[in-house]
């Protein structure tokens, strides 16, 4: 068994992936549109541009998304995606550009179980954990 985590958007998918690609240093493998899916027809004209499936890889992590219609849509809440990061440097660089037009919850800091951590909404809605896993000096 493997966990992994499905993000949803309004409309934002594809721009949010192609900001996590180059943040996160990984690959989209899959950008599929509404358009060039089975389920064409079923969804309204413009919204055929939209992404009905998207997966990004990182290291040995995948990440995927879609792009939900108006109807379906609901705000993400009661969760937060946990980004275990190596060193204290990756950590504060990924946490400012998540937080870039993003809502800072809890400002990057130390605690007492990690030498740095902070708590953003990202600019597309996305609740992130952001954890430095390297040890404490």
């Amino acid at each position: 068994m493997k966990l992994g985590s499905h993000l949803t958007f309004s409309g934002q998918c594809e721009t949010a992936f192609r900001f996590y690609e180059q943040c996160f240093g990984g690959s989209i493998v899959t950008m599929l549109t509404y358009g060039h899916s089975p389920i064409a027809e079923q969804v309204p004209g413009d919204w055929r541009e939209k992404i009905v499936h998207a997966s990004l890889t990182v290291g040995d992590t995948e990440l995927t998304g879609v792009d939900l219609l108006p109807k379906d849509y609901e705000t993400p809440k009661g969760f937060y995606v946990l980004l275990n990061i190596d060193t204290p440097a990756e950590t504060e660089r990924i946490f400012h550009e998540l937080s870039e037009k993003g809502t800072v919850k809890m400002p990057i800091q130390e605690t007492f179980w990690s030498v740095r951590f902070g708590i953003v909404v990202d600019p597309f809605g996305i609740p992130w954990e952001i954890n430095c896993i390297a040890p404490r000096q």
